[in-house]
C-alpha cells in the first residue's frame, strides 16, 4: 500500500475560459440537454411535506448515490459545495411516507399492474409482511412472526440451499460485514452482492494484474494529468459529481478520451451545475472519441501495444517506460512476442477502428507523462470482462502509469458503499480483509470465533439458477434472502429469473420500498421486512467511495417508520433464532462495536472505530496504492498478462446489441426520455449508414430479436459505430442470454448479437421460416 496521504481539496479557477465553452447561448437554450434547475424544483415539490429533513439529509449525511463519496455538501476533491440530480432524486425514498394500507394489502395482481417506478412513488414499507402460497394479499405480520418463520425454514435446510445477496442501495459497511459474519454462521457460503453484476471483473483483473481489488489512485489525480482515459465509462450521467472533476482536469490542460461505442453526448459536452460558467455555457469534456465495436476493446489495445513495439524496434525509449518495467514488471518478452503475433487486418475487424486511429490513439500515451484510465460496465460485462480489465492494466504498465501522482487504475463505482461489499465479506470469494482461501480462513475464524464452512459458495446467478434443481439437490436453493434488488430487471432473461424466484421454497425482501420481484410467487411464502435507510441507523453508519475513502454517515433526525429495523441488528436477530444457544457470538451492542470488530478483522480499515461523528473520514491504503510502483503481489511486481483476441463473429446483416442507461439511478428509472439525447426508453439507437442499409427511418417502428427474445421499439439514429445497437437498460434484457458468465469474476454477459428489421418487415414473416433461419444463423456467433 502507500505512504503518501491525500493532499486534501484543491480550488478551482476562478477565470472563466471561453475555449471550453460548448455554446455561448446562456444555459444552453435550444440544445438537448438536462435542466437542472427545473429538475430541482420538481425535486424541491416533490418533498415539500418532509423539506427540513431533506436539507438534513444533503447537508449531514453522506450522498446514498454513486461512490464518489460526498459528505455533507463536500467531497476531499474540490473546495466548495457538489450537489448533483442523481442524488436529489434518490431524496425521496428516504423523505416519503408509509404506503398507504388499502393500497399495500390490495389483490396482488393490482400490484402487478404497476412497473417499478410506480410502486416505489407509493411509499415507503411500514412493517413486516407475509404472502403464503395461493393468498392473494399480503398481511401485515410481526417481527418475531417473520423471522421465526424464517429461522425455522433455515434450520431444516442444508445451508448449501441458503443464500444471501446484498445489493448497494445505501447499505453500509456495518450491515455488508454483520450480513458476511451471519452468513457464515448459519453454515452457508452462498452470499453475493451487487458488484457481481457490475465490477467484480476489476477486482479479479486487478489482484492478477497488480494485487488490488480496488482503484491505485484518487479523483484529485485526474485534475492535472496529461491523460484521462474514460472506457465505456458515461461518468457524466452515471456519477454526475464527476463533471466537476472533469471541469478542473480541462482548466488544468488534461486531455480527455472516451472509448465507447457510442458517443455518449453527456461526455461530449456538460452544463455543471455548481460552476457558474460551465452552468450558463456548457463545458467540452470530450477531446476525442473512440467508437469501438461492441467487445472490440481487447483488439483496439493489442493494436496499440502493437504501434508501440513497432515504435521500439526504431527507438528504444519512444513508447516503452523501460527503467519502470524493469524495476516492477513481469511478463514483457511473451506479452511482447503474443502482440507482435496479431495481425493488423484482424484488429481493425474486430475493433471497427483503423490502424490509423489505434496508431494516434497510442502516439497519444507515448506523449503523455502520466496518465489516468477510468473505466465501468462498458468494459466489465462482457464474459471476457476480466481480460479486458488486464489489457488496461498492460498499457498502465507498459507506461508506467502507477503509483505516483497524476496516475493510476480506477474502475469508477456507480453505487455508494459497494467497494466495502467484498471487503467486508459479503462475497463467495472474499472474507474480511482478504480472500476466502488460505491463511485468511483462520484468521477470520479466530476474530469471530466459530468455524467457517469450507465448501464454495456460488456467485448469485448461479444460486438463482438453482432454485430450478430437483427438491433433493444438496444445492437446490430454498430460502433467498436478500437485502434490496430486483432480479427481475437487473439480471439476463427476465422470463426466467422470475421463473427462478418462483421456485424458492421461501424468499425474504428486506427493503424499504416495494419492487416487481417483491410480488413473484413463491412455493411457500414470500416475506418483506422494512429496512432503515442509512441516514435512520442508530449510531451511524460508514461506506467507502470509488477512491477508498470510508466515510462516517451519522443518524439524522427525521421522521421514521416505527417498525423499520436497521439492516445490520435484523441479521443479528435472525442468527440468534436460529442458533440461540450460540447467538453471542454474532451479537453487537451497537454500530460502534462492529466497527471496532471491522478494524480487527480487515486491517486496511484499521481507523474505521474512530469515526463517530460528521465529517469523519479516512482513506485506507493512502493516497496511490502500488506506490513507486510497488505491488502488493508476491514478489512485488506488477504481472503484464497476454491476453487472447475473443472471438467476435456474427453474420452478415446482424448486429453486436449493448445496453445503457438514461435518467435513472441503477434500476430506478426517473423519466421516459433521456435528457442527453431524447431517446425514450423504448428506442434503438442506431448507426445512420446501418439504418439507410436497411431502409429505416428514425422513428420507424423496428424489432429486435434473437433466440432469447423479442423487443418491439422505435428506431433512434444516433452517433453509434456502425453494426452496434443500443438499447436501453433493462428494457434490453430480454435479448440477452441467461446462464452466460465470465469465467473468472461470474458477471453475467450483457452483450448479445441480434438481428434488426423494420417492424412491418418482422410481422409479414414471423409465420414463415424466414424469422426461425435469421436465429438459427446466430447459433454460429460467438461473443467471446
Amino acid at each position: 500500500m502507500g505512504t503518501t496521504k491525500h493532499s486534501g481539496r484543491i480550488k478551482l479557477p476562478g477565470k472563466p475560459d471561453p475555449k471550453l465553452w460548448v455554446s455561448a447561448m446562456p444555459f444552453g437554450l435550444g440544445r438537448i440537454k438536462p435542466h437542472h434547475i427545473r429538475d430541482t424544483m420538481k425535486i424541491m415539490a416533490d418533498n415539500r411535506d418532509n423539506l427540513p429533513y431533506a436539507m438534513r439529509i444533503l447537508t449531514q449525511g453522506v450522498c446514498d448515490g454513486c461512490a464518489l463519496g460526498v459528505s455533507g455538501l463536500y467531497d476531499q476533491t474540490l473546495e466548495g459545495p457538489h450537489l448533483c440530480t442523481t442524488r436529489l432524486n434518490l431524496l425521496r425514498l428516504n423523505t416519503m411516507p408509509a404506503i398507504k394500507p388499502s393500497v399495500l394489502h390490495a389483490d396482488i395482481d393490482e400490484l402487478r399492474r404497476m412497473d417499478s417506478t410506480e410502486l416505489r412513488k407509493l411509499g415507503r414499507l411500514p412493517y413486516p409482511l407475509i404472502r403464503r402460497k395461493g393468498e392473494r394479499k399480503f398481511s401485515r405480520a410481526s417481527w418475531d412472526e417473520a423471522l421465526d418463520l424464517i429461522a425455522a425454514k433455515i434450520r431444516n435446510i442444508d445451508p448449501k440451499q441458503l443464500a444471501f445477496y446484498l445489493t448497494a442501495r445505501g447499505i453500509t459497511n456495518e450491515s455488508y460485514y454483520a450480513a458476511a459474519k451471519v452468513a457464515r454462521f448459519l453454515g452457508t457460503n452462498n452470499i453475493d452482492n451487487a458488484s457481481r453484476i457490475c465490477h467484480s471483473p476489476s477486482k479479479t483483473a486487478l489482484k492478477r494484474s497488480v494485487g488490488i481489488g480496488a482503484s491505485s489512485c484518487n479523483y484529485k489525480d485526474w485534475i492535472g494529468t496529461d491523460v484521462l482515459v474514460f472506457w465505456g465509462s458515461v461518468a457524466a450521467n452515471n456519477q454526475p459529481v464527476s463533471t466537476k472533476y472533469m471541469y478542473a482536469a480541462k482548466r488544468k490542460g488534461t486531455k480527455i478520451i472516451v472509448i465507447n461505442p457510442y458517443r455518449e453526448p453527456a461526455m461530449d459536452g456538460y452544463w455543471v451545475p455548481s460552476i457558474p460558467e460551465s452552468a450558463l455555457f456548457g463545458t467540452k469534456i470530450a477531446d476525442d472519441f473512440y467508437q469501438v465495436n461492441i467487445g472490440g476493446d481487447i483488439a483496439f489495445m493489442h493494436g496499440v501495444m502493437k504501434h508501440w513495439f513497432e515504435m521500439e524496434r526504431k527507438q528504444a525509449g519512444s513508447a516503452i517506460d523501460h527503467a519502470f518495467v524493469r524495476e516492477h514488471v513481469n511478463g514483457y518478452e511473451s506479452l511482447k512476442e503474443h502482440v507482435e503475433q496479431q495481425d493488423w487486418a484482424q484488429l481493425e475487424q474486430s475493433s471497427g477502428l483503423t490502424r490509423a486511429r489505434m496508431t494516434e490513439f497510442a502516439e497519444l500515451l507515448t506523449r503523455s507523462k502520466s496518465g489516468v484510465f477510468v473505466w465501468s460496465m462498458g468494459l466489465t460485462q462482457h464474459r471476457f470482462g476480466t481480460d479486458n480489465i488486464s489489457q488496461v492494466a498492460n498499457l498502465a504498465l507498459l507506461r508506467g502509469f502507477l503509483g505516483r501522482e497524476h496516475c493510476g487504475l480506477m474502475p469508477i463505482r456507480g453505487h455508494s458503499g459497494v467497494q466495502g461489499s467484498g471487503e467486508m465479506g459479503a462475497d463467495p470469494f472474499s472474507l474480511p480483509g482478504g480472500e476466502f482461501k488460505g491463511e485468511d480462513i483462520p484468521r477470520i475464524e479466530q476474530v469471530w470465533g466459530f468455524e467457517l464452512p469450507r465448501w464454495q459458495g456460488d456467485i448469485v446467478g448461479v444460486s438463482l439458477e438453482n432454485a430450478m434443481l430437483p427438491d433433493n439437490h444438496e444445492r437446490k436453493l430454498k430460502l433467498f434472502y436478500t437485502s434490496g434488488g430486483n432480479f427481475i430487471e437487473t439480471m439476463p432473461d427476465p422470463d426466467f429469473v422470475r421463473a427462478c424466484l418462483e421456485s424458492v421454497d421461501i424468499r425474504v425482501h428486506q427493503d424499504i420500498v416495494l419492487n416487481t420481484s417483491t410480488l413473484a410467487d413463491a412455493r411457500e411464502a414470500v416475506l418483506v421486512l422494512p429496512a432503515m435507510t442509512r441516514y435512520e441507523q442508530p449510531g451511524g453508519g460508514t461506506s467507502t467511495s470509488t477512491e477508498r475513502m470510508v466515510y462516517f454517515s451519522p443518524e439524522i433526525d427525521g421522521p421514521r417508520m416505527p417498525e423499520a429495523r436497521t439492516e445490520w441488528s435484523i441479521y443479528m436477530d435472525l442468527a440468534a433464532r436460529v442458533k440461540p444457544d450460540q447467538a453471542g457470538i454474532v451479537q453487537f451492542k451497537d454500530a460502534a462495536a462492529i466497527r471496532a470488530e471491522i478494524a480487527r478483522a480487515a486491517p486496511n480499515y484499521d481507523g474505521i472505530q474512530h469515526l463517530s461523528k460528521r465529517g469523519d473520514v479516512f482513506q485506507w491504503g493512502n493516497a496511490w496504492l502500488c506506490e513507486d510502483g510497488i505491488c502488493p503481489t508476491p514478489d512485488g511486481r506488477g504481472n503484464l498478462i497476454a491476453v487472447e483476441l475473443p472471438e467476435l463473429r456474427k453474420p452478415e446483416g446482424h448486429f453486436y446489441a449493448t445496453t445503457r442507461r438514461g435518467k435513472q439511478f441503477n434500476s430506478m428509472i426517473y423519466s421516459d426520455t433521456d435528457p442527453f439525447n431524447a431517446a425514450h426508453r423504448e428506442d434503438v439507437i442506431v448507426s445512420p449508414a446501418d439504418a439507410k442499409s436497411l431502409g429505416i427511418a428514425s422513428g420507424d417502428a423496428v424489432v429486435v430479436y434473437n433466440r432469447q427474445g423479442v423487443f418491439h421499439g422505435r428506431a433512434k439514429l444516433g452517433d453509434v459505430a456502425p453494426g452496434n445497437l443500443e438499447l436501453f437498460w433493462p428494457e434490453g434484457n430480454v435479448l440477452l442470454a441467461k446462464g452466460v458468465y465470465e469465467p473468472m469474476a461470474g458477471i453475467p454477459e450483457y452483450n448479445i448479437a441480434v438481428v434488426l428489421e423494420k417492424a412491418e418487415t418482422y410481422h409479414a414473416f414471423k409465420d414463415t421460416r424466414y424469422v426461425e433461419r435469421r436465429i438459427d444463423e446466430l447459433e454460429t456467433e460467438v461473443l467471446g
